[in-house]
């Protein structure tokens, strides 16, 4: 298998449901948002519905900026997901950065996350995000390093809310 051809990124499908739920639910057990604003009483298409609309300025809710979220997909698999936020507000700006991504703790440690990551900043520059930034918990080797191996430069490490971990901050490109 060749990661680079075979993951892709690609919007959710009507067909996702059962395998997305199962990631969110799975990712929530380890305190991470898989599925942005999914609710277990959410109608699915009004989940994809929403996804959609979170990607049109005009249409993104207060507070928030205009996002692609995408699913890896590898034969068919869910493996993990991005959100490729097209600009930042202050949050974003000290704690999320431009590209949020995710792997599936079973298909961790095979190299997705990197090819996600990779993938993600292609679609970032291709809607004018020339400088990408990209955070992660200071205790999360993994993501550093994933960051690090797409040319992230460090910048700095950041405070965050009380008790949760500080936020190193990398830019790319």
């Amino acid at each position: 298998m060749n990661i680079s051809t075979d993951l892709r990124l690609r919007p959710l499908r009507v067909e996702d449901e059962e395998a997305f739920r199962a990631g969110h639910d799975a990712m929530a057990a380890d305190g991470f948002t898989f599925g942005f604003g999914l609710e277990p009483g959410l109608a699915w298409n009004a989940y994809l519905k929403m996804v959609e609309d979170a990607s049109v300025l005009e249409s993104t809710p207060p507070g928030l900026v205009p996002a692609t979220f995408l699913i890896a997909d590898i034969a068919g698999q869910i493996v993990g997901r991005t959100s490729i936020r097209q600009f930042l507000n202050d949050h974003l700006e000290q704690f999320g950065g431009h590209i949020g991504y995710g792997v599936l703790r079973e298909y961790r440690r095979r190299g997705y996350a990197t090819e996600i990551l990779r993938q993600s900043l292609i679609i970032a520059r291709s809607v004018g995000v020339e400088r990408v930034l990209v955070t992660c918990d200071e205790d999360n080797l993994g993501s550093s390093r994933v960051i690090e191996a797409c040319g992230g430069q460090l910048e700095n490490i950041v405070n965050t809310i009380e008790g949760m971990p500080r936020k190193r901050r990398y830019w790319i490109g």
